[in-house]
């Protein structure tokens, strides 16, 4: 299945699923123009703006080592940046930084590492907006 996002305003509004043999053309060949105008006609809604993504993309990265793809997977409410033509998550806290490599929002100081006994203990850390750092919780 190919997935794609549906976008007004620079905002992904839903997803949708096609059927892979839906994208192929007259040589076999998946073609994302093939989904989109499939999409648009299926919907009646020509204007419509549609862009593929990939459930295996993320921060850049095909987690099964192909090819990235939009830099993220698209969801809900993402930003479609058509510059980047990446798919950009909402941003979590105010003081958090987009990364322009990977296209997901980084903390502004580096998450600790925990030690073999916090992760015993189920500890975590939890951004603090307030502080602007990471506190230590208990599991």
């Amino acid at each position: 299945m190919a997935s794609f996002a549906k976008i007004e305003n620079n905002i992904v509004i839903t997803i949708e699923s096609v059927v892979n043999e839906v994208l192929k053309d007259s040589n076999g060949i998946e073609q994302e123009s093939i989904g989109i105008q499939f999409l648009k006609t299926l919907y009646n809604e020509p204007n419509a703006i549609w862009k593929q993504t990939s459930y295996n993309t993320h921060g850049g990265i095909h987690q099964l080592g192909g090819t990235s793809f939009r830099k993220n997977h698209a969801g809900i409410g993402y930003t479609y940046d058509e510059i980047r033509d990446a798919f950009i998550p909402q941003k979590t806290y105010n003081s958090w930084i987009l990364n322009e490599t990977t296209c997901l929002w980084e903390a502004p100081v580096a998450r600790p590492e925990l030690t073999q006994e916090q992760i015993d203990n189920k500890n975590y850390y939890k951004w603090n907006e307030e502080i602007l750092n990471w506190e230590l919780m208990n599991g």
